[in-house]
């Protein structure tokens, strides 16, 4: 309980977190008496301030550069193209920042029934919050969504010229030689984004890239990124030393490398430790995160918390925008269940139960999958199939050039579900949606091609043709 002599502050509901939490509050919550908590730097999240929207906004123009510099393979000439760091920068988080500031404003002053708290809070009780300052916040119902920060190198302290993702595209200036530690999707893509702009770009990662990846992806991801920027993997940094020009990096090899600066894209820690959940007797997973049920309910000492519930990073091991909304969607129906349940009323809580979740990767090239590899799904028990489509193979394909990318389909051989899809190559996050959409229904791919019209020659015919083979393969 808290030792603070501040009188306690009452309210129905504190939702911690300004990311998909902070779609939570609609109409048919007005009649509460709502806090919602946030000490950001910017308002509105990872995804709006420094993650998903402004990286494919700075992805764009890299692509754009890219595209042009390898357009001679296509008998196109063209004159040297460079963009303008700068410029792009302030186009990009002159849309952004705008839209954090107005919705901070709203939430601030723009409803009766809602407060903002702009401060670091800690749990001092199961429905108690204590504030930097020493303001005591109470709830009957408590949402969860305090998401997770990048991961530091204890050799590489973040720093002016040692920055996380937070800080990778406000950069005043784009250094010239810039190393990237990370073999995720973070790192993927801002070492296509920084190449694209013109950077020397070293990226270092103890193990392969892309390992929880289907093999062949990330071995082409691996091959075709490696003529963009340079990839050193199975490799680890065993000194860092700050120079007058910036870093010089001891490798695991005895090699050293000479850059301005470095991004440490190493992987995300859950907010959970700096809100004091394990000191009210929370249960966690292994890596940190809030341990909740199938209705999003946190648990404690394996049972469910009344009217505390989490979503998002904090909570999710997928650590995507995607899955933190529809958490907020499941956690939004709820509190409103639970409130009717505690009234009399029938009603019952909404699991969080759906299929697939779909993983992208935004780089050059670009990566699309769920579900299962064929190693996996044989693991699992599954009598399944692989079938793989070239891009190459295809009309849209040679239009591309493309000697590169492919679809790989991983079916169930009795039923012919999809098991897991795995595309690598351009616009392979919009090919996907079909495959996930049919996955995600449990449809079987019997019929699935050849009961619709695929237009000519779209890139869509790599599904379609994946789809024939899939299909012929489990008829055997």
């Amino acid at each position: 309980m808290t030792s603070s002599t501040a009188p306690i502050e009452e309210f129905d509901l504190i939702i911690i977190g300004a990311g998909s939490g902070n779609s939570i509050p609609a109409p048919e919550l007005k009649h509460l008496k709502i806090a919602i908590v946030d000490d950001g730097r910017w308002f509105g999240g990872t995804c709006l301030n420094a993650g998903c929207i402004p990286t494919k906004m700075f992805v764009r123009p890299a692509d754009l550069v890219r595209n042009v510099r390898e357009a001679g393979r296509l008998g196109v000439s063209t004159a040297e193209v460079s963009l303008d760091w700068a410029a792009v920068r302030d186009r990009v988080f002159g849309r952004i920042d705008p839209i954090s500031q107005s919705g901070e404003q709203y939430r601030a002053s723009g409803e009766a029934n809602i407060s903002l708290v702009r401060e670091t809070v800690r749990f001092t009780g199961m429905h108690e919050l204590t504030t930097a300052s020493g303001r005591v916040l109470r709830a009957t119902q408590i949402v969860i969504g305090g998401g997770s920060r990048p991961r530091e190198l204890e050799v590489l302290p973040f720093g002016e010229t040692v920055f996380s993702s937070d800080d990778a595209m406000r950069l005043e200036h784009l250094p010239e030689r810039i190393a990237v530690v990370g073999g995720g999707v973070v790192a993927a893509e801002f070492s296509a984004i920084y190449s694209g702009f013109g950077a020397h770009v070293t990226q270092l990662n103890r193990s392969e890239l892309f390992r929880g990846l289907d093999h062949d992806i990330a071995e082409t991801f691996t091959e075709v990124g490696s003529r963009n920027w340079q990839i050193r993997a199975g490799i680890e940094i065993t000194e860092a030393k700050q120079t007058a020009a910036g870093w010089t990096l001891t490798l695991s090899d005895s090699s050293t490398l000479e850059v301005d600066a470095v991004l440490v894209a190493v992987g995300r820690v859950p907010n959970s430790d700096r809100l004091a959940t394990p000191e009210v007797g929370f249960d966690h997973e292994e890596d940190g995160r809030l341990s909740v049920d199938a209705y999003q309910q946190v648990l404690k000492n394996g049972k469910p918390v009344g009217g505390v519930f989490a979503l998002g990073d904090i909570s999710s091991p997928h650590q995507l925008k995607h899955v933190a909304n529809h958490d907020a969607r499941v956690v939004a129906r709820n509190l409103l269940a639970e409130a009717r349940i505690a009234r009399g009323e029938d009603a019952q809580l909404t699991e969080n139960t759906l299929g697939p979740v779909p993983y992208t990767v935004f780089s050059a090239p670009e990566i699309a999958v769920f579900g299962m590899s064929l190693p996996e799904a044989q693991a699992a028990g599954y009598k399944a199939i692989e079938v793989r489509q070239d891009y190459g193979g295809t009309a849209w394909g040679w239009a591309l050039e493309d000697e590169d990318s492919f679809c790989k389909l991983v079916v169930e051989r009795g039923s012919g579900v999809i098991l897991g899809a795995h595309i690598i190559g351009p616009d392979s996050p919009i090919l996907l949606q079909p495959l996930l959409q049919a996955a995600s229904f449990g449809q079987s791919i019997r019929g699935l091609a050849r009961g619709q019209y695929w237009p000519h020659p779209a890139a869509t015919e790599i599904i379609e043709n994946a789809l024939l083979q899939a299909e012929e393969e489990i008829q055997k």
